[in-house]
């Protein structure tokens, strides 16, 4: 890494915190003392306005009230930026006139020739849920989750909250993820009733408001611990799973490598023993291919495969 690339991650570095120490410089960039004060010294001469802090915990802070020198793009980090916020057009996700209007400022920060560049981008890069033959018309809406937004603020104030389904009835939770698969929104929690793990649409939620509930992350993963029921299926996946595998799996599965060069697994989950949810199972086992030695099935996950697959 050459010395501008270093002092530029630096300054964002710098830029992101406003308070530092050298010994955090040290250790996050891995260099001597000496460097780091160097560093300092170049940063300060660039105009980044530093104020030295003594005493035993001092260090250095950015002047209130000043304004921060301008961080640069290159043509190659634009584009970065620009495809992906095409990549994540169409997909349903929160904050979209915050997504728009960071769209329009991008663009207009640029000259353009670079504007040009991005639109022949928007054009030919073709993204899942994109009409082929028009980039611009969208095949379903754009809108997320009216819940989804709401839920997102109550997760950064409380893993802990209180949801109401469409019976009206509620529950207080403990939620562990938010994540989108099968062109929806999921939430899974604990139950603190039952000290269930429950895995719900989004749709199914009416409402969300925080609960008089604290709990700390180890609690919370204690709980899940807990709650995760011993696994019932034990899959040894070969190169040609684990590439299918890597190319969709539902949320709830992990892969445990069995080599460094990540072309062997072993999977390990506990199915539910339900009607859909075997079916679900079956179905995708197939399309992982005959690249899969089975160790632990349940029976009535053999006998579904046995009807559907003779």
């Amino acid at each position: 890494m050459n010395k501008t690339t270093r002092i530029n991650m630096i300054m964002r570095y710098i830029n992101n915190r406003s308070q530092f120490t050298l010994k955090e410089l040290m250790q996050e960039f891995n260099i001597s003392r000496s460097t780091a004060i160097r560093y300092v010294r170049t940063i300060e001469d660039l105009g980044l306005p530093l104020v030295a802090e003594t005493g035993r915990n001092g260090g250095y802070a950015v002047m209130r009230n000043q304004v921060l020198p301008a961080i640069h793009f290159t043509t190659d980090e634009i584009k970065m930026m620009f495809i992906a916020f095409m990549a994540t057009r169409n997909q349903q996700l929160p904050y979209l006139t915050s997504r728009r209007t960071v769209t329009e400022k991008l663009l207009g920060l640029i000259p353009m020739t670079q504007q040009d560049d991005l639109l022949i981008l928007n054009q030919r890069i073709i993204f899942d849920g994109t009409h082929p033959q028009n980039p611009n018309l969208l095949d379903r809406a754009d809108l997320p989750d009216p819940l989804l937004e709401a839920l997102i603020q109550q997760l950064i104030i409380n893993q802990c909250m209180q949801l109401t389904d469409s019976h009206e009835h509620t529950y207080t939770v403990a939620v562990t993820h938010l994540y989108h698969e099968q062109s929806q929104w999921w939430l899974e929690f604990i139950n603190l009733a039952t000290n269930v793990l429950v895995q719900w649409p989004l749709t199914k939620i009416t409402h969300v408001e925080n609960a008089n509930v604290n709990l700390n992350s180890q609690a919370i993963e204690a709980k899940l611990q807990a709650a995760t029921p011993a696994p019932n299926v034990e899959l040894h996946l070969g190169p040609t799973a684990v590439s299918r595998f890597k190319r969709y799996h539902p949320f709830s599965l992990s892969l445990s490598y069995t080599d460094p060069y990540q072309m062997r697994g072993i999977l390990r989950h506990h199915l539910p023993l339900t009607v859909d949810e075997i079916a679900f199972f079956g179905d995708w086992l197939q399309f992982l291919g005959q690249d899969v030695v089975p160790v632990q099935l349940p029976d009535e996950l053999q006998r579904y495969l046995r009807e559907r697959y003779q």
